[in-house]
């Protein structure tokens, strides 16, 4: 997946934080398992290493999909929008668990006329997945 130029970056638009959505899509099932954030520098060690890295906003810091958990997401494919401001990411989820909550995917809540269901179950305990040390 490594590129040999850049070239191919100048028509990703980040916004003025630096920053562009980015979706990721299980490649067998086609179901979007998170949304997150790059900058530049994630977005190019994703295409380097051909593993997921993302931005967290929250701690202002690069972010590579698995390192706590062991879940990686091998990254098959990169999209990019025709407004060149959304990137999807078509990946191999390791471990099945794309949501810090344990389950498959982040989207579990589906709007009924009672309100948000949750609509999957947690594969593995968070206090399994992640620990404080």
């Amino acid at each position: 997946m490594e590129q040999t130029n850049t070239d191919w970056l100048d028509e990703v638009s980040f916004d003025d934080a630096g920053l562009i959505p980015v979706i990721a899509q299980d490649f067998e099932s086609h179901r979007v398992l998170m949304v997150a954030w790059m900058n530049k520098t994630a977005l190019l060690e994703t295409i380097k290493t051909g593993l997921a890295t993302y931005w967290s906003r929250s701690r202002d810091q690069l972010w590579r999909k698995g390192e706590s958990s062991g879940h990686e997401q091998a990254v098959k494919s990169v999209q990019l929008d025709c407004d060149g401001d959304v990137l999807t990411l078509i990946v191999e989820q390791k471990g099945n668990i794309a949501c810090h909550t344990g389950r498959n995917s982040c989207f579990f809540r589906v709007l009924t006329k009672d309100g948000w269901q949750i609509s999957e179950p947690v594969l593995k305990d968070p206090k399994e997945i992640y620990s404080d040390g």
